[in-house]
């Protein structure tokens, strides 16, 4: 114990000794874990903001709306327009195998939501009751929509946040009523708030029973067709399946409204299974691409580190002669410059760690808008980098020392 204290406290005074190099050379390693851990903090918070913007949409949600189908089969010029109907989901949920849940869903944008004290316009959904197990809609209070209100089309409605703040200023919604274009509904629920930012689209819309919109306030613009909806959620049995089962999706649509389900142009949909699968790759790419600039950076640290240690080993060769001369052994002379190279990157690598954790925290009160997130500090990476780092210090440290420790005596103590 008393030999470690000793090589510990020869190192602090060869370090105080030469201030100046070992300031440089630890500000370089302290910089270049910094540069690296700050890299890949952003490229991490990026994805995080990303996928949490995904996960408040809902799992391996896909969505389809009407579209436009060539009015004669081969014909690139001469479109027409398609409605999705109510048949279209019956016929999704009978013969999609690879399909799972499934909603129709009616919007309207132009309705009127009037209460006891202010009035606002918004997004008015009509959903099933099992809508809130495609999508993330989480309850602040009162309850979800139920079968019951959909089979007896009761006038009942779920508030979105914003909505819940525009019409009851801060006042209680859940059992009070509004008028939605004239209409009475009761409010029997409140959804928590989604997303960050200034974004309000999301909390602005409201829900209320399929039945009760189809009765109330079913689609408009939808030419003469009947039974339309605005659109079809809908979900993979697995995330595996999510390809077979839009091709079967297409499939029933395509038969339904007579054209080719093998145009992908007939139909407008969005499979965010596939989109955060792109999405998921470009980060990837953005990760590697940042990481190789902080590698870069940490790579001039390491290369301090080794100079250092070379020009050190370089100044003390008669340094160790001497030693050698009065009984130290080979293992010993190892053992000091060992202890040098990992002290000296280590309490720098540390040094670096903290100053990227401080400005990560300091920046987590930013809002970086919708889909981003504040940098996080990456553990795996903060130790690789302070490991690499460590064994280039201690490489760099013990093969010079090992080449001056096997010189006789004499020889190391006539060196230059």
């Amino acid at each position: 114990m008393r030999l470690i204290l000793d090589i510990f406290g020869q190192t602090l005074r060869t370090l105080w000794a030469h201030k100046l190099r070992s300031f440089l050379t630890m500000f370089g390693i302290a910089w270049g874990v910094f540069s690296l851990l700050l890299l890949v903090g952003l490229g991490e918070g990026f994805r995080s903001g990303n996928k949490k913007e995904f996960d408040e949409l809902g799992e391996n949600l896909m969505f389809i709306w009407s579209g436009r189908a060539p009015a004669m089969e081969g014909s690139f010029t001469s479109l027409r327009q398609y409605y999705l109907t109510y048949r279209d989901y019956l016929d999704i949920v009978r013969e999609c195998k690879s399909v799972g849940k499934v909603a129709p869903v009616i919007r309207r944008t132009d309705i009127r939501a009037v209460s006891d004290f202010y009035q606002a316009s918004g997004q008015i959904f009509g959903v099933p009751a099992m809508f809130n197990q495609l999508r993330y809609l989480p309850i602040k209070e009162g309850r979800w929509l139920n079968d019951l209100d959909d089979s007896q089309k009761r006038a009942v409605i779920v508030l979105g946040d914003e909505a819940r703040k525009t019409l009851f200023l801060g006042r209680a919604a859940v059992g009070s009523t509004i008028l939605l274009n004239g209409v009475q509904f009761k409010v029997i629920g409140t959804l928590q708030r989604i997303g960050h930012g200034d974004n309000n689209t999301q909390n602005l819309q409201c829900y209320m029973p399929f039945s009760t919109m189809r009765e109330y306030f079913p689609p408009t613009n939808s030419g003469d067709a009947t039974d339309t909806l605005s659109m079809i959620n809908y979900q993979p049995r697995t995330r595996a399946l999510h390809e077979k089962a839009q091709q079967e999706v297409h499939q029933v649509i395509a038969r339904n409204h007579n054209f080719d389900a093998n145009n992908p142009d007939s139909f407008d949909e969005w499979d965010t299974v596939r989109t955060v699968d792109q999405v998921g790759k470009i980060f990837d790419a953005m990760d590697t691409f940042l990481g190789s600039v902080g590698l870069v950076t940490l790579a001039l640290g390491a290369i301090g580190i080794i100079n250092i240690m070379l020009v050190a080993v370089a100044d003390r060769t008669q340094e160790i002669g001497l030693r050698k001369a009065l009984g130290a052994t080979h293992a010993s002379i190892m053992f000091q410059f060992f202890v040098e190279g990992a002290f000296l990157t280590l309490l720098s690598g540390g040094i670096g760690i903290a100053a990227a954790a401080a400005v990560m925290a300091a920046m987590s009160g930013i809002s970086f808008g919708e889909g981003f997130d504040a940098p996080k500090l990456v553990a795996s990476t903060a130790a690789l980098a302070v490991g690499s780092l460590a064994l280039a210090g201690v490489a760099a440290g013990l093969y010079p020392a090992r080449r001056a420790a096997l010189l006789q005596p004499v020889e190391a103590l006539r060196k230059e």
